[in-house]
């Protein structure tokens, strides 16, 4: 069982190789083992990890989980991400807290708007002003 600071600093390397912050590396590509480790074992493979037995739910998707697949559909028919970013920033970059915490199209939701800022569609101001609004029109 690895110590609390052998994983934060394995989620410090695995936070620095999101593309938004990649570190950059030139010829020839050397490895060290630390970074192997966090290549080789992203936050969404939790295979062959302790776990409980997983009670599988048949059930009927909520009008905001239907509204969020939407959304992130439509931003990919635009050209504004593809699938393979959706996956990354909604499964790899997103960390092991928010990955196991989060409802499934949640971290769609917060992938597109992470996205939406990182790309400069729209302004950190702009999206927060706007989750506000909602908030304030729906209390």
């Amino acid at each position: 069982m690895p110590s609390r600071g052998e994983v934060q600093r394995q989620q410090q390397i695995k936070g620095n190789l999101a593309p938004a912050i990649h570190d950059t590396q030139t010829a020839p590509y050397e490895i060290p083992s630390d970074r192997y480790a966090a290549f080789m074992q992203p936050v969404h493979d939790i295979g062959g990890e302790a776990d409980v037995p997983v009670v599988y739910e048949e059930k009927e998707e909520e009008q905001w989980e239907l509204d969020t697949y939407v959304t992130c559909e439509v931003l990919a028919w635009r050209g504004v991400w593809n699938a393979e970013e959706r996956r990354r920033r909604g499964n790899n970059d997103v960390g092991l807290s928010v990955y196991l915490g989060a409802p499934y199209y949640g971290r769609w939701i917060l992938a597109a708007a992470r996205m939406l800022v990182d790309k400069n569609h729209v302004s950190l101001t702009e999206l927060m002003d706007k989750i506000a609004e909602v908030k304030a029109r729906h209390g």
